[in-house]
């Protein structure tokens, strides 16, 4: 039972949720693109975003290699140091689902960019580019943009741990009142 004095939201060093939130993340799954064949000519893919100890994932697509999910799905952000990672399975009904490979990426760019507090950009505007490289899973260059009042990335990641296989995604900030924020 919750004493009047204490508050239901507080954690148990005294921080409320909302003093150590800095906002929510949405990340659209957008589509695989050459995923690889787990089944005997095709693949039943889901993805799996996780950062801390948040877990999230789409929903099944069936027998398709080459998915379109257009799935948002939004992760609660306290500490941007965490890697997000992002985990394509196959579906099976009899067995555990296979792996399909995995991709981290670096949300550190992009809330650079938002920590910019811009306005009154034209929509499209590149605020910064990442490149390919060694330390993450980019298949290509990738642009953080003023997009309609908001800033967005649009990321292509190639798999590791599997033979073929990218998936791009979109992120998008969502700033929420009496949180924290950047």
């Amino acid at each position: 039972m919750v004493s009047p004095t204490q508050n239901p939201s507080s954690t148990s060093g005294g921080l409320s949720l909302m003093d150590t939130l800095l906002g929510l993340l949405r990340v659209r799954v957008c589509k695989g693109i050459n995923l690889a064949v787990r089944d005997i000519s095709s693949s039943d893919p889901y993805v799996v975003i996780k950062m801390g100890k948040q877990k999230l994932k789409t929903r099944v697509m069936k027998k398709n290699v080459n998915p379109e999910w257009n799935e948002d799905l939004t992760l609660s952000v306290a500490d941007p140091n965490l890697p997000i990672k992002l985990i394509v399975y196959d579906k099976d009904t009899f067995s555990l689902d296979d792996k399909m490979g995995d991709a981290d990426f670096d949300i550190k760019p992009f809330l650079e960019a938002v920590k910019m507090h811009l306005t009154d950009l034209p929509s499209g505007t590149t605020i910064t580019r990442v490149t390919p490289c060694r330390q993450n899973c980019l298949a290509e260059e990738s642009c953080v943009k003023w997009v309609n009042g908001k800033v967005v990335q649009d990321i292509c990641l190639r798999l590791r741990n599997v033979e073929c296989g990218e998936v791009e995604i979109k992120l998008q900030w969502i700033d929420l009142p009496g949180s924290k924020g950047i």
